[in-house]
C-alpha cells in the first residue's frame, strides 16, 4: 500500500478528475454525490467557516499491489481508507472516497476538506512522514503486498520531465553498488551524460544538497527518490568505505575455508570430487563460479552431511552475512571430514594389524 499526497488548486478541478466514468464512489460524508457540482459546492460552503486557510483541498491516492486485486473488495478498500484517515488525523470533516477502475492495480482517491466541521484546521504538518508510517503499518496489519515501485513503471509511456527523472533514477540505481564515493558515482553517471552539482551551507564548504541534471532538467536527489538525498547517499558511501576492509577479511577467510574443505574432502573421498568432478552429478556439486568454480558435496551415504541448500543465500540474508555463515559451515564440515578420514585410516590400520599372517 502506498499513499501519494497530491497538490490541488481547486475543489472543482480535483472532484472533476476523481469522479469520472471508470470510477465508483465508496463513501462520502458532508457532501452529496454523485453530482459533481453539488459536491464542489458543499466543499466550498464549509471553507467559509475558516477563510484563513488558503488551500483547503486535501487529496490523497491510496494504491495497492495487483497481487491484492482478488481480495481488494470495495468493503475492504473502504475499511482500510477509513482507518488511514483516522490514523492521519483526517476526522470530523467532509470527505469523498472514490475507487478508480482504469488501472491494473487497485487504487482509490480521497478528497477531504482541511476546514473541519467545526471550523477547525485539519493539519498537514509532516504529512509525508506520517503518510509513509501509516501506509507501512496498514500494509503489515492487513497482510498487503507493497504496491508497485519505480522499477515497475513503464518507461516508454513517460513524458518529460518524468522521462528524464526516471533515466537518472535508473542510472543511479545501477551505479550505486559499484560506487564507494561521490567521485566514483560522478564518474559512472557521467557515462550517462548526467551531471552532479552540490548546494552548500551559506558560504561554507559544507555540502547540504545534491542535484542531478540531464537533458536540460535538474532534480534534487530527494525528488528523484528519497534514498538519493544527499544525507542518505553520504551515509551509503561512509558505510561502503567502512565495509571495504571487512569484506576483504571475509573474502580471505572464505577462500581459506574452501581450501580446507577441498583438502579434507580429498583425504576422505579421493580425487573424484576435484575440479573435474568426473562421474559426479549435479545433485552433489555446487558451482560458485568465478575463481572458485565447482565444489563437491559429500555422498549421501557419507558420515558427514552437506547439502546445496545449506550453501545457498537465505531470504533476507545480506551478501556479507551469507559469506560469513558458509565460511563457518565449510570449516565445520571440513573438520568433521578430517576426523572421519582419520577414523577411516585407523580402522584400516587395525584391519591390517589383525589380519592373520600366511604360513609358508
Amino acid at each position: 500500500m502506498i499513499g501519494k499526497i497530491i497538490a490541488g488548486s481547486s475543489f472543482a478541478g480535483t472532484v472533476g478528475y476523481v469522479v469520472k466514468k471508470q470510477s465508483r464512489i465508496l463513501s462520502a460524508e458532508g457532501v452529496t454525490p454523485p453530482d459533481v457540482r453539488e459536491i464542489v459546492q458543499d466543499f466550498k460552503d464549509q471553507t467559509l467557516l475558516n477563510p484563513r486557510i488558503k488551500n483547503a483541498i486535501g487529496h490523497i491516492s491510496l494504491s495497492f499491489s495487483p497481487k491484492d486485486s482478488v481480495r481488494m473488495t470495495d468493503a475492504l478498500m473502504r475499511d482500510i481508507a477509513k482507518e488511514y484517515m483516522q490514523r492521519m488525523g483526517i476526522t470530523d470533516t467532509q470527505y469523498l472516497l472514490v475507487r478508480h477502475l482504469d488501472k491494473p492495480h487497485p487504487h482509490c482517491h480521497l478528497i477531504y476538506n482541511r476546514v473541519g466541521n467545526n471550523g477547525q484546521t485539519i493539519s498537514d504538518k509532516n504529512m509525508k512522514i506520517r503518510n509513509a508510517k501509516v501506509c507501512r503499518a496498514l500494509t503489515e496489519k492487513y497482510g498487503l503486498h507493497l504496491a508497485p515501485g519505480k522499477e515497475s513503471v513503464r518507461r516508454e509511456r513517460l513524458r518529460e520531465p518524468d522521462k528524464t527523472k526516471y533515466e537518472i533514477y535508473d542510472a543511479i540505481k545501477t551505479a550505486l553498488p559499484q560506487s564507494r564515493s561521490w567521485s566514483e558515482l560522478e564518474k559512472h553517471l557521467k557515462e550517462h551524460d548526467i551531471a552532479v552539482r552540490y548546494k552548500y551551507c551559506g558560504s561554507t564548504n559544507e555540502k547540504q544538497r545534491v542535484l542531478f541534471s540531464k537533458n536540460g532538467f535538474e532534480f534534487s536527489g530527494s525528488k528523484i527518490d528519497r534514498q538519493f538525498s544527499y544525507s542518505k547517499l553520504n551515509r551509503h558511501f561512509a558505510q561502503a568505505q567502512q565495509q571495504t576492509p571487512y569484506r576483504a577479511t571475509l573474502a580471505k577467510g572464505f577462500h581459506a575455508a574452501i581450501s580446507n574443505y577441498r583438502s579434507a574432502y580429498t583425504a576422505l573421498f579421493g580425487n573424484t570430487g576435484g575440479n573435474g568432478n568426473k562421474g559426479r552429478t549435479d545433485n552433489n556439486i555446487v558451482n560458485f563460479g568465478g575463481n572458485i568454480g565447482v565444489l563437491p558435496l559429500p555422498p549421501s551415504d557419507s558420515p558427514v552431511g552437506l547439502s546445496a541448500a545449506q550453501l545457498q543465500r537465505q531470504p533476507g540474508e545480506s551478501p556479507e552475512e551469507h559469506i560469513a555463515r558458509i565460511t563457518v559451515l565449510l570449516n565445520t564440515v571440513a573438520e568433521a571430514i578430517a576426523v572421519a578420514a582419520m577414523e577411516q585410516k585407523r580402522k584400516l590400520r587395525d584391519r591390517k594389524a589383525n589380519k592373520p599372517k600366511m604360513k609358508l
